[in-house]
């Protein structure tokens, strides 16, 4: 877990050895003093980058020239296999590590300069939820909201409450951390983050390890954080993340990124193939090399072939003008995990 706060520190009297005892949340975003807020109208990207880059000693390049790209009100999918680079990516993003070179933004506001400026506008779940195991989900909240100097006090009761029900641990919000599921766990850890109203929600992995009735909550959650016009940027391995949530997408491998844009540009990218079931496989396969089509595959009693610009009704037409007795023809596209493995050399978690 990484806590994100400026100028704060864990409480006296912590216990020691373990990262939820150590620290008192995990989504934060919040500086230690008053700063104007990023105009909300602009600029159109909520995170932008410009060949950001990031080498470890010993020369690894965990983060190559990237430029990322992430419209305002948009739910950005940042998906890749595990060791892609995604933390990294986000780590750089929020000032938690310095790039080896080039340049970031969030809310228009370069990074890390401008952290003190443009935290508090974004909350963000790195790594993981920790808070204090002994306290309840209520008190938890308390001590990130009181670590927040631009908060009111006296209104800090409200504050928690909101937060809590928002989340849906209204009803939970009196029983201890430690006796929390991991989905209670991850939702108390975005509560924290909207303890104040933000621009920009930047979670990492945040159905990692959750059972399939965590995981929809958490995914239900983030619909609705978007719904209220709050920019979504989360990281994932799982393909479901993608589909389900988000309009945008920025594919990793090894530290490169392959493809950004909408989700359904690239649904598009996928070359519809024409597919006929024929007993004349062979004489099938011959009239669309006939016609123009490159490359007909024959398996069993199939034939497939790029559709390129030819329409299927054509299609359909020349093979039995010639013939040829079709049983079946239909147009496939591929999936969307044949379309991630194909930018990533990888497999991909379907479902999670």
């Amino acid at each position: 877990m990484t806590d994100v706060r400026a100028g704060s520190s864990g409480p006296a009297g912590a216990p020691g050895g373990t990262a939820e005892a150590a620290r008192p949340a995990a989504v934060t975003g919040r500086a230690a003093s008053p700063a104007a807020s990023p105009d909300a109208a602009g600029p159109a990207l909520a995170v932008s980058t410009t060949g950001l880059t990031k080498r470890f000693r010993g020369g690894q390049v965990a983060v190559d020239h990237i430029d990322l790209a992430v419209p305002r009100g948009s739910v950005y999918g940042f998906l890749g296999p595990n060791g892609s680079g995604k933390t990294t990516t986000i780590r750089m993003l929020l000032g938690l590590a310095f790039p080896t070179s080039g340049q970031a933004e969030l809310l228009g506001v370069p990074m890390p300069q401008g952290a003190i400026q443009v935290l508090p506008h974004v909350g963000s779940l790195i790594e993981g939820p920790a808070f204090y195991p002994f306290l309840n989900g209520r008190d938890n909240l308390a001590r990130c909201d009181a670590a927040d100097r631009t908060a009111d006090p006296r209104t800090a009761a409200d504050r928690i409450n909101t937060a809590l029900d928002r989340v849906g641990l209204l009803a939970a919000a009196g029983k201890r951390y430690r006796n929390y599921s991991l989905g209670m766990k991850q939702r108390l850890a975005i509560a924290a983050g909207l303890l104040t109203p933000r621009q920009l929600i930047v979670l990492d992995e945040p159905t990692n390890g959750l059972d399939p009735q965590g995981t929809r909550e958490v995914r239900g959650l983030i619909r609705e954080i978007a719904a209220d016009g709050i920019t979504v940027f989360v990281s994932s391995h799982l393909l479901a993340e993608v589909e389900q949530v988000c309009s945008h997408v920025g594919v990793m491998r090894t530290g490169r990124l392959v493809f950004q844009g909408p989700l359904e540009e690239l649904r598009r990218t996928g070359a519809a193939r024409i597919r006929i079931e024929t007993t004349d496989p062979a004489v099938a396969a011959d009239v669309l090399r006939k016609i123009g089509l490159p490359d007909p595959q024959i398996a069993g009693d199939e034939v497939t072939a790029p559709l390129t610009d030819f329409s299927p009704e054509r299609i359909c037409a020349d093979l039995v003008h010639a013939g040829v007795g079709v049983r079946g023809l239909g147009v496939v596209t591929p999936s969307l995990e044949e379309l991630f493995v194909g930018l990533t050399g990888e497999g991909f978690d379907v479902d999670g």
